[in-house]
């Protein structure tokens, strides 16, 4: 088998185990059903690394046209593949990440009666399907396509316990926002397709290339602005960001491992992807303009989320506006248009997945056993928790950006790509979010502070955990641990594995380069190897860590010492502006497409 030909089996796989599960998940035991779905989970993973493995770096790119549906005089209607390195790694972490999230639920929580043992699992495995597809795709449509799935699949796994009204709530807000962009993103597929009458992505930008003359016209500049709309929504970049937080809150942590782990940023992926096989030649959008706006959402999301962060003591909230800010510092890294910007985010995307979810794996563990994630009300109660204490602790350093994680590692090479003030949004945004995650695990692991008195309900966000109403854990099963200590563990291997970082280097510089990819997908030409910069520590980044990690420690530290009491004053109109409502976040949205149209014309 090929390279090439795997490339569908990753997908065809996953459908195929989730259709097994749907279909037969009533007469499957618990057990069996969570056995077939990591089988099926870990299948695809296995599929993804042989398709990188056995494409060297001197052949032409794995091209796989579905059915044999091959181009026919330069024009194409079939559904094609590509698996570029970035593509193959992401869907090799989307598979390995949704592992870890299966692996973690087992048991996680009791079926109501109505629900058969196979929904949650087979949900897992769509979910996982339409993100593998979303990473290999070459058409522009089928992206959509997958985008949807996924999505969907999404808005399920967030309003999973459909018994419970908050549940219900939080996946209707992520899906119509969503939605929302699903609508710009489809809007901006046709614009191209009028211009055009192509859907391929290199099809697109060789003929938009073909047309280039005095620059982009409304009609292309329209178009990149509604599908970026529609990728910036699921990276959750401000101001489309408000879904976030109200979906994680009431998500199974399990979902939420994959949802801050890897959809949201995939989002940040097909930004970059879209923009370098479709708008970053002679015809598309001029690279000034697309610096400019990239480098001001990503600043603004980046100071946003971290100071969101930093407020909330619902711990699940809390590591959502993390992601918030590091999709911000996603943003500014890819502003930067070159492969050393790119290859930076391309590692802290690495190890960001593997920290996060392991931080939420261990916020399940507090939720699971006392009912709650409410820093307050957890204070000193996770004495009798010391491994999860200590994960909890390294994780937040590692968001912080401690060397030698890979988060540290990623952090230093876009720093260093980017030079000047946006160094020093990194070490602040770094610095506040690790901060957040310290402070919180200082007052729950280790009691430190005054007790602060118990607040009611529904201002804690206690009653935003449908999961918990089924009872607590006595006992947490080695699952529980195991998974979240392999998770940072392999955001550390990120950071210190020397062959991982060539290969991110080398994958980085193809990605950025455009001719390269139409020549590869079009007419088959090798994707030969490149002098390509490898990401590799240097004394300034390990000191900008260990600054940011100090600043952590320090902010987290002052915190404990001061009183714990009510957001301060400032911080009132920003929570107003979060308000759960709808239409509120609507708003916000037609917003956000009017700033974004502003920033780049």
């Amino acid at each position: 088998m090929t390279a090439a030909r795997s490339l569908p089996l990753i997908v065809a796989v996953l459908l195929f185990g989730a259709a097994v599960l749907v279909g037969a998940g009533r007469r499957l035991p618990r057990y069996a059903a969570e056995v077939l779905a990591l089988s099926f989970a870990a299948g695809a993973a296995a599929l993804a690394l042989f398709a990188a493995a056995a494409t060297p770096w001197s052949r032409a790119l794995p091209v796989e046209w579905v059915g044999g549906w091959q181009p026919h005089h330069g024009v194409s209607v079939g559904i094609v593949l590509v698996g570029d390195r970035i593509g193959l790694g992401l869907a090799t972490l989307v598979s390995l990440l949704a592992v870890a999230s299966l692996a973690y639920a087992w048991r996680y929580f009791d079926e109501p009666p109505h629900r058969h043992a196979g929904s949650f699992p087979g949900l897992v495995l769509l979910f996982q399907a339409g993100m593998c597809g979303f990473v290999l795709t070459g058409d522009l449509f089928n992206a959509f396509v997958f985008f949807e799935l996924m999505s969907v699949v999404a808005y399920a796994l967030t309003g999973y316990r459909v018994e419970e009204a908050r549940a219900v709530q939080g996946g209707l807000v992520f899906g119509i926002v969503n939605s929302l962009g699903a609508y710009a993103m489809l809007s901006g597929i046709a614009l191209l397709y009028a211009r055009t009458g192509e859907l391929g992505l290199a099809q697109i930008g060789r003929a938009l290339d073909a047309r280039a003359g005095g620059g982009p016209d409304a009609l292309v500049i329209a178009a990149f602005v509604l599908i970026t709309t529609g990728l910036l929504v699921k990276a959750a970049a401000v101001p489309f960001h408000f879904w976030l937080a109200d979906a994680h809150a009431v998500a199974p942590t399990p979902v939420c491992m994959l949802l801050s782990g890897v959809m949201v940023e995939l989002g940040v992926y097909g930004t970059a992807r879209v923009y370098w096989t479709v708008f970053a030649g002679p015809g598309g959008i001029p690279a000034p303009d697309v610096h400019r706006a990239l480098l001001t959402l990503g600043a603004v999301t980046a100071l946003l989320g971290s100071v969101m962060c930093w407020q909330q003591r619902h711990l699940k909230r809390l590591l959502a506006y993390s992601t918030v800010a590091h999709t911000g510092l996603f943003l500014a890294g890819l502003a930067q248009l070159g492969p050393e910007g790119s290859g930076g985010v391309a590692v802290y995307v690495l190890a960001h997945a593997g920290v996060k979810a392991a931080l939420f794996a261990c916020t399940g563990i507090l939720l699971d056993r006392y009912g709650s994630v409410d820093e307050h009300q957890l204070h000193g109660r996770g004495r009798e928790l010391p491994w999860v204490g200590v994960m909890f602790a390294l994780g937040g350093a590692a968001l912080a950006g401690l060397p030698p994680f890979g988060t540290a590692l990623g952090k230093a090479v876009t720093e260093e790509a980017a030079g000047g003030w946006v160094t020093a949004l990194f070490v602040l945004a770094s610095a506040v979010t690790g901060g957040a995650v310290l402070r919180a695990g200082a007052r729950v692991f280790l009691g430190l502070g005054t007790r602060p008195p118990d607040a009611p309900e529904e201002t804690t966000g206690k009653a935003e955990e449908p999961e918990t109403r089924g009872g607590h854990l006595t006992r947490i099963p080695e699952s529980m641990l195991a998974v979240p200590a392999l998770l940072l563990a392999g955001a550390l291997a990120v950071g210190l594995v020397p062959g991982l970082r060539t290969g991110v280097g080398h994958a980085a510089d193809f990605f950025t380069d455009h001719r390269a990819y139409l020549s590869a997908v079009l007419y088959g030409r090798p994707a030969q190897p490149a002098a390509a910069p490898t990401p590799h520590w240097t004394a300034a980044g390990v000191l900008w860590g260990l600054l940011s990690t100090a600043l952590a420690a320090a902010l987290a530290v002052r915190a404990v010492r001061r009183p714990a009491g009510e957001p301060a004053r400032w911080f009132t109109p920003l929570r107003r502006l979060h308000s759960g409502h709808v239409g509120d976040y609507v708003a916000w949205f037609l917003a956000g497409v009017a700033l974004l149209g502003a920033l780049v014309v």
